[in-house]
This record gives structure tokens, sequence and C-alpha cells, in this order.
């Protein structure tokens, strides 16, 4: 059953002149939880990520390696495909601008763009980083450098340029009629004021180096790298068929999920290619910040770049997920520390979580028989602590739908920390003695509340609250959103296995 409107979810597609690290598992886990939440909504969901293939840098990285740049493409594409499959990512599609679908796609909107005067012929004469993949004005320079702090180098060369200047008020009403288009709000306020400063017209094409889609009908020039890979989001619901069901259904996106270094092409640039070709643009562009490690930028110079098959060996996936989504206030800038890392696993998931899972089906196993306990009537503790687990998922979705990944866990941690209190309050092993009919009922009311978290910690854990709905016999066809009431609730009496935990506390190997 669907419900709710289709989702449409998407990453940047990563530039394959380098190694996938923390930053790029960081932005896919975000739109895999979201992915996953609206799956267990019931909605119709499609879910992109790729690969950016073309480009001067791929082209000089290719030369480098003494491959040509399709191989060289196909085995960099290939490491962030593995790293998906290491993270557990469950996105439907997983696009690469070489493909000829996309190359297909991204011919199809210049040529409607040309047909529409939006794109002419002139020449280039300015400033450009190789790195950046873009063009700077003198007065952007700093030291001789782009603001990156990439080189640039001065190119002349004839170019095909996109009217960027036409599209300036029709950006800056579209923002004002859509104030969420652009998230976080201090994101939005960059964007808005860079487009009011003025709009230039955007070279669209190269003609020094060859490694791109060729611009139809000149093929002295390749599209301008930014052309191409914006397009892979229209390319993977079906474009240019706009007839189609991919299309009709899921365009315009939900979601780009972007790192702040690229919002100006997404929130700029991209909204108005789509307007000038008839399109809608999407409906939400959130830029998210950047990691530091042990305060220090990552780098490949310093050596500290995060490899993130690195972390899942050391500490496990889910509790990776759970840190790179529980840390740090999404939108801004994070610290990666393996302290904090270990002291969220010992914290938050052994004491807290895997504890209560852990002592309340050992007690059902010892208590019960090892089946779920049959419960009398409820008190209102007992009403309380479940209903405080069935009332997450309205709170959760509102966070979610504003990105804020933190505070939806801090939601779910806050249940958590109340069952806790409520074994300590109850002490069911006491009841066991004096009162073994209400120690049955608070087993009972601390299983169905630990049935209803697992649900909802499915998005950010998926193995780890699989586990616990597992054994605590809840079927795999009731583990979704609209099972989170009494009407699903566990059912007295079904035989449940040997619990096992499912959040061992972390011991670092020169300290065991």
């Amino acid at each position: 059953m669907s419900t709710g409107a289709p989702y449409y979810i998407t990453t940047p597609i990563y530039y394959v002149n380098d190694a996938p690290h923390i930053g790029h598992a960081y932005t896919t886990l975000a739109c895999d939880v979201l992915a996953r939440f609206m799956r267990l909504e019931g909605r119709q969901v499609r879910f992109l990520t790729g690969t950016d293939e073309h480009g001067q840098k791929v082209e000089k990285s290719a030369q480098a390696a003494g491959v040509d740049p399709q191989a060289f493409c196909d085995r960099v594409s290939q490491n962030f495909r593995d790293l998906a499959t290491a993270m557990n990512f469950s996105h439907d599609d997983f696009i690469r601008t070489t493909e000829p679908r996309h190359i297909a796609a991204s011919q199809a909107i210049w040529n409607e763009l040309k047909a529409r005067g939006q794109i002419y012929l002139g020449s280039y004469a300015g400033w450009y980083s190789v790195r950046d993949e873009a063009f700077y004005a003198e007065s952007e320079l700093v030291g001789g450098k782009a603001p990156t702090g990439a080189d640039v180098e001065w190119v002349e060369e004839p170019s095909y340029f996109f009217r960027l200047s036409a599209w300036q008020q029709p950006l800056l009403e579209h923002y004002a009629a859509h104030p969420d288009f652009i998230a976080p709000e201090s994101r939005r306020n960059e964007v808005v004021s860079f487009v009011q400063s003025g709009l230039r017209d955007l070279s669209v094409s190269r003609t020094s180096f060859g490694w791109g889609v060729p611009v139809p009908d000149d093929t002295d020039h390749i599209m301008y790298v930014w052309l191409d890979a914006l397009t892979n989001y229209i390319t993977a619901v079906g474009y240019p068929d706009t007839k189609s069901d991919a299309f009709e259904r899921f365009w315009p996106a939900s979601l780009h999920m972007v790192g702040k270094d690229i919002l100006r092409f997404h929130a700029v640039y991209w909204p108005a290619f789509l307007m000038a070709a008839g399109l809608e643009p999407p409906r939400r562009v959130f830029a998210h910040g950047w990691w530091t490690i042990e305060g220090q930028k990552m780098s490949k110079s310093l050596g500290n770049v995060v490899n993130p098959h690195d972390l899942i060996d050391r500490y496990g996936l889910d509790p990776v997920r759970y840190f790179l989504m529980r840390e740090v206030p999404f939108g801004n800038d994070g610290d990666f520390s393996g302290r904090q890392m270990v002291h969220r696993m010992n914290g938050d998931l052994a004491n807290d979580y895997g504890n209560l899972v852990q002592r309340v089906l050992s007690m059902v196993n010892r208590n019960c028989e090892a089946r779920t306990p049959t419960p009398g009537p409820f008190q209102d503790a007992d009403q309380r602590l479940m209903g405080s687990a069935e009332a997450l998922l309205p709170i959760v979705r509102e966070l979610l739908e504003q990105q804020s990944f933190h505070r939806a866990l801090e939601a779910i941690w806050e249940v958590i920390g109340a069952a806790n209190r409520y074994v300590d309050e109850q002490a069911p092993w006491t009841l066991r003695k004096i009162d073994p009919a209400r120690g049955a009922t608070v087993l009972y009311s601390l299983a169905e509340t630990i049935r209803r978290v697992a649900v909802m910690t499915q998005p950010f854990m998926p193995q780890a609250s699989a586990k616990i709905l597992d054994q605590l016999g809840v079927p795999a066809d009731r583990r979704g959103f609209g099972d989170l009431g009494p009407s699903a609730a566990l059912v007295p009496g079904t035989p449940l296995p040997k619990p096992e935990g499912v959040f061992p506390r972390h011991v670092e190997p020169e300290a065991a």
C-alpha cells in the first residue's frame, strides 16, 4: 500500500578523480536514512546516487595513471559502488555520466535550451580552476588563487554561453515564493545575496580538452561539466521523455542533498537551466557541512583522510551510521574523533539502548518461559511509556522533513531513557516474587516499547534494529510505520529466541 506523495531523493554524483572518504559516506547516509524512512511510511521512493565522470580533472588523472579515461572511470566508479554496499545504502539507481542514457539526456537538454534561445556562441577569457571545474572573476581571487585555495590558470577559448543573467529575477522570485527551497537558512541567505549581486552569463562548453559529452552539431566543443553533471538528476527519471511514468511520478525531485561547496551550482545554475528548458526546479536543496578530523581539516597531504571501510571494520556498521547522524547538527561542520565515537557507542548504544533490550529480554526469557509475557490490566505508567514510543512518529517525521537527523535521534533516545527509568522504578525482578502478574505486565509494556522504538530506529540502524525485532518475534511484514500502534502489538505467548546482545561495549584494542 502506498501512502503519501512519491519521494525522489538524490546525492550529488561523486567526482571520480578521488577515492571515497567519510564526506561521501555522510551525504549518502543522510539520503539513505530519509529514503528508508519514507519507504516505511509507505511512500514510493526513488533514491539516486552515482558518479560524475567527465572533465579536465578526470582526463588529467587518467593520463597520470597511464590509462584511457573510460577505463579510469570504470575502476574509480566501482569504488563508490563498493562503499554503498559496505554502508548498506538502499539506493534504487546508480548513475554514471558516461552511460548512453545520460549522454542522450544531456544533449537533449542542450538542444532544448538552444531552441529556446538560451545558449549562444561567444568566446571566453578568464581565470579557471581545474580542481574546482569553475571559472572565477579577477575580484574573486585571493592571493592569485581561487577562493577555495585551488590554483587557477588563464583560459581563452571559444565557448557557448548560457543566458544566466536573464534568470536573476526569476530565481529571486522563486526563492521568495519557496522559502524552503534552500536550507539551512544561513546557506539560503548566501545564495540570495549572491544572486542579488548580479549574474553573468555562464560558459557551458570547452574546446581545450576532449573528455566530455559532445555538443550537438558542434563536435569541436564538449559540454561544460556542470551542465552535463547536473542533468543526471533528470536522466535517472527518464528525461527527455517527460511523459514517462518515472518522470511524471518523481519530477520535480523532493530533495537534492549536497555539500556546501557545490550549493551555488545546485541552487543557482541548476534551477536556471531547468526553468530555461521549461522544466520545474527541484523542491528543496539542502547543503550540509564538512567533517574535520580530530580538529584538523581532512587532506591527503596530512594523511588524515578517513576511509569509511576502516571505520566499519573498527567500530561496526550501525554504530558508524548512528554516530554520523547523531554527533553533529546536520548542516553544521562537524569533527570526527575516535574518542567521541567510542563515547557514543558505549554510552548511547551499549549502556542506553543495548542494555535496555538485553535486560528486558533476559528477564522475559527467565521469568516468562521464553515467551512474550501475557499482560494484565495496564496502569498509567505502562500506558504512558508505550504511548511515548507510539507518539514518536509525527515528531521524527517533522524533524526529518527539516533534515534534523540529530534531533530525531535525540527524540528517540528520550523514550529509551524513559524506558530505562521505568525498569528501575517498577523493579520487575522484585515483582516476580511478590506479584508475578504485575511483573508480566511490566515486562510486556517494556517489550512493546522496545518494539516501537526498534521500528523507529530502522532507517538509522537497519541491521541492529532487525536483530532486535527478530528477538521480539516481530514478523518481517509487520515492521512498517503503519504497525507502530496497538493493532500490531506483540502477541502474548509467542515463543522467543534466546536473547543476544546487539550493541557490545567497545574496547580499543590497545586498551584491552
